[in-house]
């Protein structure tokens, strides 16, 4: 069976940077499992699986715009030190949810800090980032009606309710 629309697919990855530096990988763990066509997956990696079918091995580069999108400048900002009240050292690497205008939150990523200001990066981590996957398909299916109606697969690699 072929990778399309509405196939549960699971699938052993890994993944690096353009400089061959490890990202994250699959190894020693379950596969990953997602539903094709539900964008569960970056889009880049859905669009070279489809049409893959279980034993098949590809190697995907997929660009920034492909992955996790461009870093977007307006997800950047510097706020007073003032903001992180309670928070005893804050540290570069450190993460917070921030607040959004519209009463949610943002995970956002402390990139410098100064005696004033902290300055915090919204955009996901991979933003900007090409991203070079190595990827075993371990098995293709149709999705059960549950799994369409919840937009993921169930089971192991998958969801569990």
């Amino acid at each position: 069976m072929k990778i399309q629309e509405n196939s549960a697919v699971s699938f052993h990855y890994s993944l690096t940077d353009d400089h061959g530096n490890s990202i994250d990988s699959s190894e020693g763990k379950e596969p990953l499992a997602y539903l094709h066509g539900a964008d569960n997956i970056i889009p880049g990696l859905e669009k070279a699986l489809e049409g893959k079918s279980a034993g098949d091995s590809l190697t995907v580069a997929v660009a920034a715009a492909e992955g996790y999108g461009e870093v977007q400048k307006e997800l950047i900002q510097e706020v007073p030190s003032s903001a992180f009240q309670g928070v005893d050292s804050i540290e570069v690497g450190m993460q917070f949810e921030a607040q959004t205008g519209q009463g949610g939150t943002v995970p956002v990523t402390v990139t410098a800090v100064t005696e004033d200001t902290v300055t915090v990066d919204g955009n996901h981590p991979l933003a900007g980032k090409n991203l070079n996957f190595d990827v075993s398909i371990e098995e293709v299916r149709d999705a059960t009606e549950e799994e369409l109606e919840h937009g993921h697969v169930h089971g192991p690699g998958g969801h569990h309710h």
